[in-house]
């Protein structure tokens, strides 16, 4: 070979200058601006730097998600074939964007606490009750001191935020876009790793029950470390198999040899450990209920709606990509697993007399019904799940908007279902609002959750997995009761003599609105996002 042929041959194999930047604009914008709000909190001063911080992520992330749609049509792959750009990626990538942006609005609040002064008789509060205090966000003024000290005090004294939960944020974010969009496992772990550690420090965040914020950080690093080392001996083994990382390779390497496949057998299990225990379902749903109890509520919205996204559609693309030769053998303990976690998220919510714990075994419950879209392993069934998690982020996140603003005496969120008793006759909006997210939750019609929970039924029925759809069903009825039943008490009881008042900031308001509206409109109108999912549903190989 000459010395031009050479070039000329390298040449070809080399991408053009800038075309795998502007396929992976979306990751590189969010990243960099976690970049530039790591050094705006190095170097800014104080005063300044929260308005910063918020409007710096804001603007990143709405940069990210119009480069998303600008890619809409893209079938490529970047970075060397380890990242996948496709209509499940950039579908995906934007709804992680629009999760984050109404996380980061959510986050952004402060003054969303009462000030207590002054009470005129049983459950009446006189205006100055309901002054909010300025300054005061969901998260410790300082997180290197110890709950309750005077160090702490002497923070909440002076009106210090914790300004770091933006680039924590942004950063994790970036992990969320990367984590669906890859294509190799080495990066899928990478991306697993990225968008895990910023969680595990914004989970002990939290401005009130700081221990209990914390114990929730602590047991999520541990599991979530667990669930990592899994994925990464599921990652040997498949290499193991295929003598390669690339999904497509092992897609290839299992085509080869059908009928030698154990090792792929092993590597699947293994890696679905790490991929469901980030979805949450049975039986690595264990943290899920003491993680969404203990964290900051902004970032419990956050966390239930982003990662849940970002996880599906991971394990989407291996077992579309990687292993679709095997699903005569993974089919059947999926449906197992969904099964499972449909009955005992419906089941556990029923026992629940805390509002964040009974969301979060409704948020296992609804693991297990995108499960049953997984199990359809057809186009149906990808389109269905898009559709699903779009619904399904949207709800939760204004759901948990929700319960931050119904607060105690102490400015403490009123976690206890008992002091949600007649808050319909109290702020009917709010009441009415929360009803919507959970009829939504319920699968009612006119609402997104019956359009996604019909989709995924019928995606699975059409993949002869009519005995889901019949389970699926009859835990839907069961869910039905928790709902309805916290219907009954905010519209139909007295309330109590001590309760909550119901503060109304901006920004928080605007994120209930935004997923109330899109609750109602994707439910009367879904046909739109409905085709935009079919268009989406295509994978790269």
């Amino acid at each position: 070979m000459t010395s031009l042929d050479y070039g000329n041959t390298l040449a070809a194999a080399i991408p053009a200058p800038g075309v795998e930047y502007g396929q992976l604009s979306p990751m590189l914008i969010v990243l960099g601006a976690g970049v530039v709000s790591v050094l705006v909190e190095a170097f800014m001063g104080r005063r300044f730097r929260f308005g910063a911080q918020l409007l710096l992520s804001l603007a990143g992330l709405i940069a990210a998600l119009v480069a998303v749609i600008l890619l809409a049509g893209t079938e490529a792959t970047a970075m060397s074939g380890a990242v996948a750009v496709d209509g499940v990626t950039l579908f995906l990538q934007g709804t992680i964007l629009v999760v984050a942006i109404l996380g980061v609005l959510f986050m952004g609040e402060r003054g969303a606490e009462p000030r207590v002064e002054a009470r005129s008789g049983p459950g009446t509060w006189s205006a100055a009750a309901a002054t909010l205090g300025r300054g005061v966000d969901a998260f410790t003024p300082q997180a290197s001191s110890v709950p309750g000290s005077a160090m702490e005090r002497a923070a909440v004294k002076a009106g210090i935020a914790t300004t770091e939960v933006f680039p924590l944020t942004l950063i994790a974010v970036g992990g969320l876009l990367l984590f669906p969009a890859s294509n190799d496992l080495l990066t899928m772990f990478v991306a697993l790793e990225v968008l895990s550690l910023p969680l595990y420090l914004l989970c002990g965040l939290a401005r009130r029950k700081r221990l209990l914020s914390q114990e929730a950080a602590l047991k999520y690093f541990l599991l979530g470390a667990f669930s990592s080392a899994f994925f990464l001996y599921g990652v040997a083994l498949l290499y193991g198999q295929a003598g390669t990382v690339r999904l497509t390779g092992i897609a290839d390497a299992i085509a080869l040899h059908p009928d030698n496949a154990m090792l792929a057998l092993l590597g699947v299990a293994l890696l679905a450990v790490g991929l469901l225990f980030k979805i949450g379902t049975v039986p690595f749903q264990s943290w899920v209920p003491d993680v969404y109890q203990g964290a900051p509520t902004p970032v419990t919205a956050f966390m239930a709606a982003a990662t849940k996204i970002a996880a599906v559609g991971a394990l989407l693309r291996v077992l579309q990509v990687a292993v679709p030769g095997l699903k005569d053998d993974w089919r059947p303990v999926l449906a197992a697993i969904a099964i499972a976690t449909m009955a005992v998220g419906a089941v556990m919510a029923i026992t629940q007399t805390d509002v964040k714990r009974m969301l979060a075994y409704s948020s296992v419950a609804h693991a297990g019904f995108i499960l049953t879209g997984l199990v359809a392993a057809n186009d149906k069934g990808v389109s269905a799940i898009l559709f699903y998690l779009v619904a399904y982020g949207l709800g939760t996140v204004g759901a948990f908007a929700v319960v931050s603003l119904v607060r105690d005496a102490s400015g403490e969120e009123a976690g206890a279902l008992s002091q949600w008793a007649g808050l319909g006759r109290r702020s009917p909006w709010l009441a009415s609002v929360f009803a919507l997210f959970l009829l939504s939750f319920a699968g009612l019609p006119l609402t997104s959750g019956f359009v996604s929970k019909f989709a995924v039924f019928e995606a699975a029925a059409s993949g002869d997995a009519t005995f889901l759809v019949i389970v699926g069903v009859i835990c839907s009825a069961i869910a039905a009761f928790f709902y309805i039943r916290v219907i009954v008490l905010m519209f139909f009881t007295d309330p109590p003599a001590d309760a909550p008042i119901v503060v109304s900031p901006f920004l928080t308001t605007t994120v209930v609105a935004f997923g109330a509206g899109a609750t109602l409109i994707l439910g009367i109108f879904p046909q739109l996002l409905l085709d935009l999912a079919d268009r989406a549903a295509t994978f790269v190989r």
